[in-house]
């Protein structure tokens, strides 16, 4: 087995990934959130993706070419969705309870009962029903999927959110999906939290608006990674970055590199 990477989630796992291969020799690929491709790896057998988005997955040529695509066990998925969720839900609610005083100068600042602010989860999928189940005890939780909403009723829902979280997949149509225009609908002062993928959002949109004091953001996701765009500029006051860790458990790992095990080097692809 011949391995290329573009990810280290499991670098201290499996000893296999500590010697790797450039891509035109590789006939496994190892891959996080970040493309590949194809045409510059002719010898490829198997893309072992460690993660449940799809978005980097060339589907159909690997099809083409007989590359087996490996995702992770339904046992690894279920700790990737349940510890995404509960990050996301941390990121939530620090950013609620961002301004509670300042220890210099003793200071308390009063804020609204927690139950009084309004989330909004973007996408009822695996995670994005997670989320809206943890917070249901916390905040006041509404939901939007284009599955089960009117088009419509997202602006009003948007103008209405202390919190609006995005738990969309990345797509054709969900690129730049928060654009100028919904940005806008934002209350000032509101928040913005992704854990998806960071091109569901304009960059530049949420750029202007933060540059503005309009809102905040939170983001474990981004245009590219490592990220070192224009946004760190807001960091950390008025943009939060995490280094795409929101299902970085241990759980997910173990089990993530047994799924390696099982499907690759007991099957010696």
């Amino acid at each position: 087995m011949k391995i290329w990477k573009n990810t280290n989630t499991l670098d201290c796992y499996i000893n296999e990934l500590k010697k790797t291969v450039p891509p035109s020799e590789a006939t496994v690929a190892i891959i996080g959130s970040k493309p590949i491709d194809l045409n510059i790896m002719p010898n490829l057998k198997a893309i072992f993706k460690c993660g449940v988005g799809t978005d980097n997955i060339p589907f159909e040529e690997a099809e083409k070419r007989g590359i087996k695509i490996i995702l992770p066990s339904a046992k690894t998925k279920n700790f990737i969705y349940e510890e995404t969720a509960n990050f996301t839900t941390f990121l939530i609610l620090n950013e609620l309870y961002k301004k509670i005083g300042d220890l210099t100068s003793w200071t308390k600042e009063k804020r609204v009962f927690l139950f009084d602010k309004k989330v909004l989860v973007v996408g009822q999928g695996n995670i994005g029903k997670l989320v809206k189940e943890k917070l249901q005890k916390l905040v006041t939780v509404k939901s939007f999927d284009v599955l089960e909403n009117k088009d419509e009723e997202l602006e009003i829902l948007v103008r209405e959110a202390d919190v609006v979280t995005l738990h969309i997949p990345l797509t054709d149509s969900t690129h730049n999906f928060i654009d100028e225009e919904k940005i806008s609908w934002m209350k000032k002062n509101s928040s913005l939290v992704n854990t998806s993928r960071g091109p569901i959002v304009s960059e530049d949109a949420l750029f202007d608006a933060i540059n503005n004091k309009k809102i905040t953001a939170t983001f474990d996701v981004f245009w590219e990674e490592p990220y070192r765009g224009k946004l760190t500029q807001f960091y950390p006051e008025r943009f939060m970055m995490t280094p795409h860790v929101s299902s970085n458990c241990v759980n997910f790992l173990d089990n993530l590199a047994q799924d390696f095990t099982d499907q690759l080097l007991k099957q010696n692809l």
